[in-house]
């Protein structure tokens, strides 16, 4: 399986580079007060997608750490409630049969 994954890793770090390779052209990007900014391509695919994915991989990651937070206080809340409880109950008393008088 492990073999697969770099299989996959590697496919696609041949994929990156042969786009890179045949895209290698300045973009004019127009900015603010008419100035231009001459950027690479891949370049600015790169930081296109890295703007999208980090605000949701630091969403991700938030809300995974406040799931194992959470999951941590229930557990330290059942061990506690174990722990004032008892592991055996206390032997029941025999019920006295009920017994019919003529």
């Amino acid at each position: 399986m492990q073999f697969l994954k770099y299989l996959f890793w590697c496919l696609l770090a041949f994929l990156a580079a042969v786009f890179t390779f045949g895209n290698w052209t300045r973009v004019e990007i127009h900015l603010w007060g008419g100035l231009i900014a001459l950027v690479n391509l891949p370049f600015l695919l790169l930081c296109t997608f890295l703007l999208g994915l980090v605000p949701m991989l630091i969403y991700h990651l938030t809300a995974r750490w406040r799931l194992r937070q959470r999951l941590q206080t229930t557990e330290r809340t059942v061990e506690a409630l174990r722990v004032s409880m008892p592991i055996e109950a206390p032997p029941a008393e025999p019920v006295p049969a009920i017994t019919a008088q003529p």
